[in-house]
């Protein structure tokens, strides 16, 4: 009998010793192939633009190949709904911008909560925003466009990428600050809107750099400012609304790395190694200046940083939303 007792007893320490040191092979092994990273907008937008370029930074420290997705739908809410569902082992992973903030006061019937259904990896870049007008526009500035749009708001239209779109929340808290209510123009993305805006259909239209940068060189519509609180390292010369007159008017796109939750810590920690690497990388670096995208700081590329930063923009914007009446169902 005290043969089998400590038989026994060595068959339950050699379990738990197994169980305890799990997760760390787990993480030894991981990633034994291709990873997918779901991106919830269409090629080439400036999410995709983001998740490509560090994608592929982040595949050459991991040892395999990191494979987008592009799942689109309901304002991106659909892809971020499929990956809180998907597997927790780190095969699959998430990008997304300001719309994991946005989503809960936007949309009444959600299927899962940003704030409890990812485990984080950590923050990527900030992307500003411009307030663009088509090339023909009357004013020059921002100081002769305010005194136009309310001498014109019947006839002015303001184009957007769709609801809950960083672009319409953009244009909700432009107009919330000059007090006029245009008339807005809901597209399926930001390329659609560009094209009218550029083809003069449209009047004015709030975008990323990351889509803008190329029109504005070109000359192709007119600049009216950007949404940071400093000017841009990439558009040195070009004033923001704040200093222009609108205080504090402030709306970044930023974008964060998620994993399912219950995705193994040694695992996401494997996976944010790669993600810091990738930020230090020069082409990615200078990828991401060109188009006037900004790395965060050291401190945002974490889980916590994340976590934090995701939470602050939810009630942020939450209050936004509701303050606009904007919701969807």
């Amino acid at each position: 009998m005290s043969v089998f007792r400590s038989l026994t007893a060595g068959a339950m320490l050699a379990v738990s010793t197994l169980a305890a040191t799990a997760p760390a092979l787990a993480a030894d092994a991981y990633p034994s192939r291709p990873i997918t990273l779901v991106v919830p907008f269409a090629a080439g937008g400036p999410t995709d633009v983001v998740a490509r370029a560090v994608g592929l930074a982040m595949s050459k420290q991991l040892g395999q190949p990191i494979v987008v997705e592009n799942k689109l739908g309901a304002g991106g809410t659909l892809a971020a709904g499929s990956v809180a569902r998907a597997q927790p082992d780190g095969y699959t992973l998430f990008i997304h911008h300001n719309g994991m903030a946005t989503a809960p006061a936007l949309y009444r019937k959600l299927q899962f909560n940003p704030l409890t259904d990812f485990e984080y990896v950590g923050q990527v870049v900030d992307v500003p925003m411009t307030l663009l007008g088509r090339k023909d526009l009357p004013p020059k500035n921002l100081p002769e466009l305010i005194p136009y749009i309310k001498a014109n708001a019947s006839k002015l239209t303001l184009a957007h990428a769709g609801l809950g779109a960083v672009s319409q929340l953009c244009g909700v808290i432009f107009q919330q600050a000059i007090g006029v209510q245009l008339q807005t123009v809901p597209y399926k993305g930001t390329a659609p809107a560009m094209t009218d805006l550029l083809g003069g259909q449209v009047d004015l239209l709030c975008d990323q750099t990351t889509q803008t940068t190329a029109y504005i060189k070109a000359g192709s519509v007119k600049l009216y400012g950007v949404t940071t609180l400093q000017r841009l390292k990439a558009m040195p010369e070009t004033p923001t609304l704040d200093e222009q007159g609108l205080k504090g008017f402030q709306v970044v796109v930023w974008h964060g790395i998620y994993a399912p939750k219950g995705t193994p810590k040694p695992v996401l920690d494997r996976v944010n190694a790669a993600l810091k690497v990738a930020l230090k990388d020069a082409t990615v670096r200078q990828r991401m200046a060109d188009l006037g995208a900004e790395i965060v700081p050291e401190s945002k590329q974490t889980p916590e940083g994340l976590r934090t930063w995701l939470k602050s923009e939810t009630d942020r914007w939450g209050t936004v939303i509701r303050a606009a009446g904007e919701f969807a169902d």
